[in-house]
């Protein structure tokens, strides 16, 4: 703790205020019987391609909501919720429909029923659905239904190699947020149809693991055997790029089998390689930049940095209104910051091994009694690990509350801490109780009451007649924009999908991006 605390002169008050959050949030839409809805993206929501808060995921009935960079918490829950109150006001105007409040789905369809994002005619619409296309053939479209809260976080000064830093530890300790937020213990049965699975029968059609926390994260979940072949390190972004470059640029067997075209013409996937676009990666946490219109990710990050991370392992929490509370999104805060600024040895293939063990562990039986985990080369329990957390958050927490004033990330720990004291108390734990009391075991009934309870109390919170202009308007936008980049387009679409492709547009880490690194790096030497 001693280090830690030599390094607390770091986070100053004016370095502090720079932090940025913004939160991403997909739900599914589906209908009051519990069912996926069908129907087309709303109009009245503006188009998926170019909106700027309001889009598709996967599925053209997976809504993602996106908002800006915040410097409060405060202002992210804001726009988050006055988002919400758009999309609750649009689909109350056109039926019954409301947002699923689980990571797990609804009830699902055949397979081939689930309809894939269409983003309109031009070149990137139509490689956005083709991506999409291909996720299916590779994963099948039920798994790409699941949702998620994406938190993207940022801190002034610091350097690719110390965000790197900062990933490495949360890898280690992610399995501690699994413990504390996970809230997909169980799952409807439709998710599962036909496929091999460990899970327990809940009530009628539902199944689940007694101690799971969050299935969404386990072998169930995002997860490939593909992609269990990368062994991607993460010490340093020479090295995390070049990893990606040969998941980008070689062929897989496989998906060679699959063909990007099927014999009728029609596109199967972008490309046969281990992954089609960067995206395509799964992890609990990912280093991002911002790109510039048809960069390719891995050359953004080649060419200027790291600028953020993602934040990918969070649940819906179907118990708050907006998927995640500012309580929640204060212990991130700190959890990344005591990442940050923890020592952070390289990564090694052994350790990475330990880390998936731990991942799959905590998601499937995470709150099982005497269970032990592996951290540092010790054995310990998730209760014993969670409370090592929680008191370097703790620490943490005081020293941003002494710089910002006020208590708000005080209060957050130890309202965390609390939970963690009393498991009974954590999300899965309070999914299965209110599913077995509450609704005789059908975890299909806990959620759509959740969903349409949720629905009530985001559409008894009206909109402004100015906040709806404004919506009005950024949607109309929204579709101009679309239709210029349509009627921009003068490239073939195969030559167009060959070009964004080649090898050559991933980049190479230049010497002017190592000279930044280096520049920032100097003015937060001691993190």
């Amino acid at each position: 703790m001693s280090r830690l605390q030599d390094r607390w002169a770091t986070l100053t008050a004016d370095r502090l205020r720079g932090m940025r959050r913004g939160i991403e949030k997909e739900s599914l839409r589906a209908l009051p019987g519990g069912e996926l809805a069908l129907t087309p993206h709303p109009q009245a929501l503006g188009a998926a391609l170019t909106h700027p808060t309001i889009t598709t995921d996967f599925s053209e009935s997976q809504i993602e909501i996106v908002t800006g960079a915040h410097g409060e918490v405060a202002g992210a829950m804001g726009e988050l919720e006055q988002i919400h109150r758009q999309v609750y006001r649009v689909l109350d105007q056109l039926g019954d429909e409301m947002l699923w409040v689980s990571s797990m789905p609804c009830g699902l369809p055949s397979d081939e029923t689930i309809p894939i994002g269409r983003y309109g005619t031009s070149n990137v619409g139509s490689a956005k659905s083709i991506y999409r296309m291909g996720l299916s053939h590779r994963y099948g479209r039920r798994m790409q239904t699941i949702s998620g809260i994406h938190y993207n976080w940022s801190l002034p000064g610091v350097s690719s190699d110390e965000y790197f830093a900062l990933i490495r530890n949360f890898r280690r300790d992610a399995p501690v947020l699994l413990y504390l937020f996970g809230a997909s213990p169980a799952v409807c049965g439709s998710f599962l149809a036909a496929r091999d699975h460990v899970l327990q029968p809940l009530g009628e059609q539902g199944l689940h693991l007694p101690h799971a926390t969050s299935l969404r994260m386990g072998r169930l979940g995002y997860q490939s055997d593909a992609q269990a072949t990368l062994a991607v390190s993460y010490n340093d972004l020479d090295g995390y790029g070049a990893s990606l470059q040969d998941a980008l640029t070689q062929p897989y067997g496989p998906y060679e089998t699959v063909g990007v075209r099927n014999p009728g013409g029609d596109y199967n996937q972008l490309s046969t390689t281990l992954l089609q676009i960067e995206n395509e990666f799964y992890g609990t946490i990912r280093p991002k930049r911002t790109v510039f219109s048809g960069e390719r990710p891995l050359h953004a990050l080649r060419e200027r940095g790291v600028q953020y991370v993602e934040v990918r392992c969070m649940d819906l929490d179907p118990f708050e209104p907006l998927g995640i509370s500012a309580t929640t999104a204060h212990f991130l805060d700190i959890f990344l910051l005591v990442n940050l600024l923890a020592d952070s040895p390289p990564d090694t293939p052994q350790e990475i091994e330990v880390l998936k063990r731990n991942q799959h562990l905590a998601a499937e039986r995470g709150r099982e009694p005497g269970l032990l985990f592996e951290r540092a080369g010790q054995r310990l329990s998730m209760p014993q690990w969670a409370d090592q957390v929680i008191g370097q958050c703790r620490t943490v927490a005081a020293h941003v509350d002494a710089q910002l004033g006020g208590n708000a990330y005080r209060r957050a720990v130890e309202a965390v801490a609390e939970m963690a004291a009393d498991p009974a108390r954590l999300p899965s734990a309070r999914v299965l109780a209110a599913t077995l009391h509450d609704h005789g075991g059908s975890f299909m009934d806990f959620v759509r009451e959740r969903s349409a309870a949720t629905r009530q109390v985001l559409l008894a919170q009206p909109l402004a007649a100015h906040e709806i202009a404004h919506f009005e308007q950024t949607a109309a936008e929204s579709f101009e924009a679309q239709r210029q980049v349509e009627a921009s387009d003068t490239m073939p679409f195969e030559l167009y999908r060959q070009q964004y492709l080649l090898p050559s547009r991933l980049g190479l880490r230049s010497p002017q991006s190592r000279q930044a690194d280096a520049a920032v790096a100097g003015t937060s030497a001691s993190l």
